[in-house]
Order: structure tokens, then C-alpha cells, then sequence
């Protein structure tokens, strides 16, 4: 079933690229407005998200072991966006603040993103080096 599900799913990307690149010829071309491509644009947007959200679902449907993988690995993201924002404050002062027309909630969450993404390049490289080490040694 689930070799019949993704040929399926397949053919109809295959038909929505099809139909994409027809309105983007269309459009370029000047036949097709501009408001009429943004429509397309958003049932695309519409329907990645639809199955952005229905294909995790169908994976734990399927095989529902790898749910709690996820749940894992959803609560070490958690663990991580906690302490950034744990660690990220606020470093400018009211006039820097008035001047950038921020607050200083803003500035805080701008630092926890910061510090997020640093420390999840840090787990990505180190992920790389341990799989390459590990690869070594098997």
C-alpha cells in the first residue's frame, strides 16, 4: 500500500510541477495576471502544508516506533530553545532600544535565535564527526 500511496503521490506532484511551470511560461509571457499566479502560488502553499502535516501523521499511523524517536528528539529541540532563551537577554539600552524601535522582549528573542542556531550548528558538526567516527571503527 504504501509503494501504491507514493507512486500516486508522485504522479500528482509531477502534474502540479507540470501545471506550474505552464503558468509560469504564461506569465512571463504576459497572458497571465499577476493576481492569478499569486492564487496558484497560494494553493501550493496550501497544499505543501497539508502534507507537511498529514505525511508525519501517516508515518506514526504506519509505523509507530518512530513516534517516539521524534518525541525525542522534539523534547531535546525543547531543551535547547529553553536554555538559549535562558541564556539570551537583553544587551542594549533604552535609548539603543527607542532608537532600533524595538523592545526589549524583542531583543531577548532575536539573542535565543541566535544562540539556538549556534547551538544547532555545534550538534550538526559534532553529529558528522561522531558518524564519521563511528563509521571508521565498523
Amino acid at each position: 500500500m504504501v509503494d501504491k500511496l507514493s507512486k500516486y503521490a508522485g504522479w500528482v506532484l509531477y502534474a502540479l510541477l507540470a501545471v506550474s511551470a505552464v503558468l509560469a511560461v504564461l506569465f512571463y509571457t504576459e497572458t497571465l495576471s499577476t493576481d492569478n499566479f499569486m492564487q496558484w502560488a497560494y494553493v501550493l502553499l496550501i497544499a505543501s502544508v497539508i502534507i507537511a502535516i498529514a505525511s508525519p501523521v501517516y508515518g506514526f499511523i504506519m509505523a509507530p516506533k518512530n513516534a517516539i524517536k521524534l518525541l525525542v528528539i522534539l523534547g531535546v529541540v525543547a531543551i535547547i530553545a529553553f536554555v538559549a532563551y535562558s541564556i539570551a537577554g537583553n544587551t542594549f539600552s533604552e535609548t539603543r532600544l527607542e532608537l532600533l524601535k524595538i523592545n526589549a522582549q524583542t531583543s531577548r528573542n532575536v539573542g535565543m535565535g541566535l544562540y539556538f542556531t549556534y547551538f544547532a550548528g555545534a550538534v550538526a558538526v559534532l553529529s558528522i564527526v561522531f558518524s564519521s567516527v563511528i563509521k571508521i571503527f565498523k
